[in-house]
Order: structure tokens, then sequence, then C-alpha cells
């Protein structure tokens, strides 16, 4: 063991030579120092003789590992337009431009440019927001359940908020209403049962300790058969009775009424608002097809309330996902170019058809590439909207099925391993023993297909 170790060059031989200087012009001395000694350890660990060149070209493969962004592209084949494993909406040119130049220079985030004074950075969505919905007043924080923490902890900090049973969702990442409505400081007093509340329920439940009652849209289940829900409108009437608010959560909530692109229909923040809903809350990541984002319109009054609320601060957004915001909203002045111009709603429109007609495109290069490795067909399937939006409607589309050529189960997995380890991982859903990827989300085929070679030494 002396012996071998004998054989290895010092860090310092190594640093000398030309590929280390290589190495440090790209890295910089102290990762690249730090490389080098790894991989003189792992050798010497081995027993093993190592020649500067071996350490050299170690080095490099471990740094460059290293300097590997660890969030990267992926392509969405899951069929889930909005996944939120993988970033929710994706962004239309015109808010990637307008965050790179909030990125880039200072702004008048909280400068008034006509007084010279203070300005509220509130003020660059709320136009637009007032303008698509029909509010008085709006704001915005860092997701929806920011939002609702933000309303509840505002309107109803030590005392009761009265909400269906039927309503209390949980939603990605095992976030529970009952739990979000504890840490806001409200207690929670649930009415009807699973299945069927009434407005006898709520009236019964008013008191002198009830803050507002709350209306959670059940975006990502539904509860079918023998069932009775409160209308918003009814609701509505029996808080202006007794003075207190309403709050509805769409959760996913659109601006605009999805019928119009054949897509099923989802409250709108406007509907709910006429319907007489005092403030609704909303995502900006998923149907809206913006950044992350929480939204809140609704009565001027309570929209203040909110504003100085110290948690206000502690949620709110920062200059460059408001640009992206602004940016998005400014593409609803202009409904009728809406589809073409936010992706996600292009790709939650796309017809099967122009779907299927890609998949014809592809599948012979990718029989190529997994040739002796699978075999590929295109069939049709079901796209989900994705991220708690309209949970039971199912968008037709096309995928490309792969089934290894050894059956077991391992294969199948290796194969989506192998899927996933390409330069841009493909990232699709195992269903009935084969890889499917669904081609919704493909608008990129180009650079799909050139990695397709990589998948010829993939063996699961």
């Amino acid at each position: 063991m002396t012996e071998r170790r004998a054989r290895l060059p010092a860090v310092d031989r190594v640093l000398r030579s030309e590929g280390a200087g290589a190495l440090i012009a790209r890295y910089g001395r102290p990762l690249a120092l730090e490389a080098v000694r790894k991989a003189l350890a792992e050798r010497r660990r081995c027993g093993a003789d190592a020649s500067v060149v071996s350490i050299i070209e170690a080095s490099a493969a471990a740094l460059a590992r290293t300097m590997q962004p660890s969030q990267r592209r992926v392509f969405n084949l899951t069929g889930t337009v909005l996944h939120t494993n993988l970033g929710r909406a994706p962004l239309p040119e015109e808010a990637i431009a307008a965050a790179t130049a909030a990125m880039r220079e200072p702004t008048n985030l909280e400068y008034d440019l006509a007084s010279g004074r203070r300005g509220e950075r509130d003020d660059h969505i709320s136009g637009w927001l007032i303008r698509l919905t029909g509010a008085e007043a709006a704001l915005a924080v860092n997701n929806n359940a920011g939002a609702l923490v933000l309303a509840l902890n505002t309107l109803a900090e030590g005392r009761e908020t009265i909400v269906s049973r039927g309503e209390l969702i949980e939603i990605g990442g095992s976030f529970r209403l009952p739990d979000i409505m504890a840490r806001a400081g409200t207690t929670l007093h649930e009415v009807g049962t699973t299945n069927r509340t009434h407005l006898a329920d709520f009236a019964a439940a008013i008191g002198p300790e009830t803050g507002l009652i709350l209306k959670a849209h059940t975006s990502n289940y539904a509860i079918q058969g023998f069932t009775a829900a409160v209308p918003a409108a009814k609701l509505a009437s029996l808080a202006r009775e007794h003075g207190i608010p309403l709050i509805e959560d769409l959760g996913s909530g659109s601006l605009v009424d999805l019928e119009r692109w054949g897509l099923p229909h989802e409250p709108t923040a406007a509907e709910a608002l006429a319907q007489g809903a005092d403030l609704v809350t909303f995502s900006g990541d998923k149907l809206l097809g913006g950044p992350q984002a929480g939204l809140v319109v609704g009565r001027a009054a309570l929209v203040a309330r909110l504003a100085r609320n110290p948690l206000k601060r502690a949620l709110r957004l920062d200059k460059i996902r408001l640009a992206a915001l602004e940016a998005v909203l400014r593409l609803y002045g202009d409904p009728d170019r809406l589809a073409e111009r936010l992706p996600t709603l292009r790709l939650l429109a796309r017809p099967h058809s122009e779907i299927a007609a890609l998949g014809q495109r592809l599948l012979p290069a990718i029989e190529d590439a997994l040739k002796g490795v699978a075999e590929a067909s295109l069939v049709d399937t079901r796209s989900q909207i994705g991220s708690g939006a309209l949970p039971v409607s199912l968008l037709p589309s096309a995928a490309i099925a792969l089934h290894p050529i050894s059956r077991s189960g391992a294969a199948v997995e290796g194969l989506a391993r192998a899927l996933r380890a390409l330069p841009v991982p493909v990232i699709g859903r195992i269903e009935a023993g084969r890889v499917l990827l669904d081609l919704r989300c493909l608008e990129d085929d180009a650079a799909f297909l050139a990695q397709l070679p990589a998948l010829a030494n993939a063996r699961p």
C-alpha cells in the first residue's frame, strides 16, 4: 500500500500542471484545489496508482458535476400541464423580458415618480387586477396560502372562521386548511357534513365570536352523488346581514372563462366578486399563467387592512416577480390573442389533432434511438390541468408509449431513469408497464430530437 501511495503525484505538482491551470482559470483556485485533493484521497483509499493527467481528468469531471445548476430545464411529458414539481406555469416571453429588465437595473419598485416620494409596490399590479376582476382594490403576496393566511389573520385573529366541512381542503405537501387557519390565529368552526352543508348550518354557527365566513373552492377534488353546497350569493347575503366578511378562496382561480377555448369552466375572480364575496384569493402561477404569487381582490377597506398587517411585509413579492406578473396581466387586456401569447392557455387549449401529428413526426426517430431497448408506439391518452385545477376534467392528448424489450418492472424504471439522465431530462410517467411521454407540453421538438441518440446506450 505504501508503495502505491508513493506513486501518487503531490498536490503541488498537480496544481503546477497545464491542465490544473485551465481548471483554476475556469472554476477558481479554491474549488480546483478541493477537487484535486478529493481525487488524490479517493485513489489513496483504493490503493490505486494515478498520473497527473488522470487526477486532472477526475477533478475536471467532479468540478463539472459540482458546477452544474441544481435547477435545470426539463421536458415536461408527464401529461400534467401545471405540474407543481416542475414549476407550474411556464411564463410568456413578455414576462421573461420584464423580469430580466427588473433584475438588471434599479426600478421604481416603491418610488412614486410623479411626487418623488415613497410609493407602494402593489400599485404596479393592482390597477390591472381591478380592471380584470371589477374589484375595488387588490394586493399581491408570495403565494395563495400566504394570501389566505394574511386575510384570516387580519380579519379573524382570535375569533372564529366558519367553513363547510366539505371544504376543509388539503393542498400539496400535506398543507391542510385547518392547520393554515390555526397558524393564522383563527379558530375553525366547521359546519355541515362532508357531502352536504346548508345555509341554515352557517346561520346557526354565527355568534359573537365569528370573525368571517370562508368559502374554499374545492379545486383539487370533487364530491359527487348526494351532495349540497351553499351558493356564494346566499352566503354573501348572510354575511352582510350579520356584518361579517365573506372570503372566497379560489385556489387556482382563473381571470377568464376557459370555456371560450373549449375548456371546462373554472370560477373566475370576477364571478366570485359579482356573487358577493368581500375578498377573493387565488394563485398567480396556476391557471392565470404567471409567476408564483397569491392575489387578493375585493373591497378597498378590507384590502387596506390587509396591507397594514405586519405579515404583509413578510409575504410581499420582490421586484422581479412583480415585473413578470404585471407583464402577464397586461396580456389579459387583449383576450383575442391571449391563447397564442400565454403558454399555459396555449398548452391547455392545444388540440388533440396537433398533438397526434407531432407524435407521428417524432415516432420514427424515437424508434430508431431505442432500437433493441424498447418498442415505441403512438397512443391516445388524457392530460390533466394540474396544480389542483379541475381535477376530474381530462384533456384528450397523444403520447409515445415505450415498452422495454424486457417486460420487468425494473426495466420500466430503468428506462424512465435513462430518460431523466439525458442532458435535458425527459420526465414522463409510468403507466401499465410502460413509460408514457405525453406530448401536450412538448413545443421544442428540435431540442428533444437532438438528444435522442444518447438513449442508444440505455440498457434498463
